[in-house]
Formats: C-alpha cells, structure tokens, sequence
C-alpha cells in the first residue's frame, strides 16, 4: 500500500449537517453548548490532567470517558451538528430547568486538527481516535486523520508515555493504520486487538459495525 505525502490541511470534509435541527436543538446549540465550549470557556482548577477525543460522534464515548474520570479535563471534538446536539441533549436532559455541564468535559467544534495546532507541547495525557471516517478512496489519504505527517503534531501535544487509543471497523483503513504506524518511530504500538480491551467504553458506532458483520480493530499507542 502505497502512503500518500500530501499532508491533512486545515479544511473539513464530509458533512458538517444532517436533518434540520428541533426547536430544542436549536436552543441546546445556542444556549447550551456555549457553557462547555473551548477554549472560550477553560477548565477550572484541580484537574489533574487533559485528555482529547477526535470526532466524538453522538458523544456517548466521551460522556462515559467524563464521568468515569472526574479528575481529568477531557476536550471531545466534533464538528457534525447533529451529533454534537445529540451529546447537548444528554447533558442537557428537558426535564432539568437549569442543566448544568459537566465541570471536566468541553467541546470543540471545529476541525480537531486546528485545535492540536494550538494546544501546548506536551499537554495531553490521552488521545482517543474512535470510529473515524475512514475516506477508503486513495486519493482522499490525506484526509484521513491517521496520517504520517500528522504524527508529530500529535506527538508534539502527547507526552511521553501518554496514550492514544484508536479504533476502526473499516478494512482499508486498518491496513492503512498498521502501515502508517509501522513507518514511524515517534509511537510504540502496545497492542492491536480484535476485541474491545477492558476499560475502553463501548460506542454505538462500534455495535452497528458489528451488526453489520464488519469487525473492529483496537490499537493502543504509547509516545515514546
């Protein structure tokens, strides 16, 4: 497989929106989500770490990785609106008058390699990869997210020893991964599984993979 040398740009793919929003979505994404965005609104004090999740689809991932982790600042990024205000309408259920967010969990709604860009040299102590869009065609390599010239920048943000976790059902884009990972020394592959390993939350994404038959791949990546 031959891996493509254009570099991932600043620029989304794919589709930002789906069915027209509900009344109470509209009013989640303009009155709600301003509570929790970053990095207009920062983390407060005591957390004893940031984590960042890209593309985190209707958000059950990240909720889970919040609320079990409630001494950890997690940034979940994601740019299609309604998935964002399927996690809005979680944390924000109807029947609360007044939701308030989560103390350790904030969204990014733009293109996660933006914020990556700009976050802080050895800031991060987990990243999660979950489900990406796979973009199987060759000439959309470089928008896949697992990228050869995207590495440093993650290993820029990663410290050493952190974790990034990254999941796929896809069968182009794990051969892709596998290569991709192989060719670089910046990350040590822990381990690649086709089980889910203990600890790492369940997406629905993943149980309509594999309804569908398609079997996931489950790679855990240490910075060295």
């Amino acid at each position: 497989m031959s891996v493509g040398i254009r570099p991932p740009v600043d620029r989304l793919y794919g589709r930002i929106r789906g069915h027209r929003l509900r009344p109470r979505q509209e009013w989640l994404k303009t009155e709600f989500l301003p509570r929790l965005a970053w990095p207009d609104v920062p983390f407060g004090p005591g957390l004893k770490d940031t984590w960042l999740e890209v593309g985190f689809g209707s958000g059950e991932h990240a909720q889970t990785l919040a609320a079990a982790n409630p001494a950890i600042g997690l940034i979940a990024a994601e740019v299609f609106e309604n998935g964002i205000c399927a996690l809005l309408s979680r944390l924000a259920p109807e029947a609360e008058a007044a939701p308030v967010p989560p103390a350790n969990l904030r969204l990014f709604t733009d293109d996660a390699r933006r914020l990556i860009r700009n976050l802080p040299e050895a800031g991060l102590g987990k990243l999660f990869l979950m489900f990406p869009d796979p973009w199987p065609k060759a000439r959309h390599a470089k928008r896949r997210f697992v990228h050869p010239l995207m590495l440093p920048e993650l290993a820029r943000v990663l410290r050493p020893g952190a974790e990034w976790r990254i999941a796929s059902d896809d069968p182009t884009y794990q051969d892709w991964t596998d290569h991709v990972l192989a060719g670089q020394i910046l990350f040590a592959v822990a381990s690649r599984d086709g089980a889910r390993p203990a600890g790492w939350p369940p997406t629905r994404y993943e149980a309509k993979a594999r309804a569908a038959g398609r079997a996931p791949v489950y790679w855990s990546v240490i910075k060295r």
